[in-house]
């Protein structure tokens, strides 16, 4: 089948929507904004924000002002991890039955939509029982409520598992790929995603702010080299070069662009114009190993 994500170059995330501090009509605006920069692509995650005020909420409010837009978006949101409440003082992992469908109903509820079009587990559950995640995978597709499927932060093991009893495909795996953290590429996570040809949702590209931020000698290593092909590749800052060698990768991740600034997701934008050679590419890479190649 045609990948969904087959023309998506980025997804705008929305885990911070709390702390931007918008009201409905400017986040609708910036949607509008970044829509205009060829952005249809949102994330979000039940998780996300406080219950009263979740990230979901919020942007369910704004696309009330405008429902026209809901047919242009394309929403991805996640599941399956349950935060501290009542008498429970720890968070866990739930892909039950029962979790999943709260999960999305309450997301819909939220989102003001009828329907989500990309629902991922968030996490793996050493709990998972695939079958009855297939199931309610099966109904809740049955039912127009979720188009396409897919995984959160798996290895490429939990990911077969669950594969082999979902009867559609699962069109992602949504993991952290930056130069600070190269478990993707290490682990067969980056390698599956080729040979299944399902592209990737890349979260943290730039560290986790560690770029502006440096913590380690790893982390000042990085910042240097970053620096040093900016300045060859013409880019306007190491945040574009460090998104760059994200989307360099034949396993074409889509990077997700967490800020609630417009003008920095227009600089985000920007990256993909941006062509690293090979002997750059490992360069950086050399720089965050502490090594070159063998």
């Amino acid at each position: 089948m045609a990948h969904p994500f087959e023309q998506i170059d980025f997804f705008q995330g929305y885990w911070r929507t709390e702390s931007w501090g918008m009201d409905a009509q400017a986040l609708l605006a910036f949607t509008k904004q970044h829509m205009e920069l060829g952005i249809y692509a949102v994330d979000h995650a039940w998780i996300y924000g406080a219950r009263d005020s979740s990230c979901e909420a919020l942007f369910g409010d704004a696309m009330a002002l405008d429902p026209s837009i809901r047919q242009q978006l394309h929403i991805v949101s996640k599941c399956g991890i349950v935060p501290p409440s009542g008498n429970c003082d720890i968070a866990y992992y739930d892909s039950s039955r029962e979790e999943i469908l709260r999960s999305v109903e309450e997301s819909l509820t939220r989102l003001k939509t009828d329907y989500i079009d990309t629902l991922l587990l968030h996490r793996p559950d050493l709990l998972l029982n695939p079958a009855e995640v297939a199931e309610v995978f099966e109904q809740l597709h049955a039912q127009g409520k979720v188009r396409y499927f897919g995984v959160s932060n798996y290895a490429p093991h939990e990911f077969d598992l669950l594969q082999q009893y979902v009867d559609q495909p699962l069109i992602t795996n949504q993991v952290e790929i930056n130069l600070g953290n190269m478990y993707a590429l290490e682990d067969g996570t980056l390698a599956q995603a080729q040979t299944l040809q399902r592209r990737p949702m890349a979260w943290s590209c730039l560290m986790g702010g560690r770029l502006f931020n440096p913590e380690s000698e790893q982390d000042h290593r990085i910042v240097a080299a970053l620096h040093q092909v900016k300045e060859e590749v013409g880019a306007n800052n190491i945040e574009q070069v460090a998104m760059s060698w994200v989307q360099a990768h034949p396993a074409r991740p889509i990077p997700i662009i967490g800020s609630g600034k417009i003008e920095r997701v227009r600089d985000a934008v920007e990256s993909k114009n941006i062509k690293l050679s090979r002997e750059q590419w490992y360069r950086l890479w050399g720089a965050s190993k502490g090594h070159g190649v063998a």
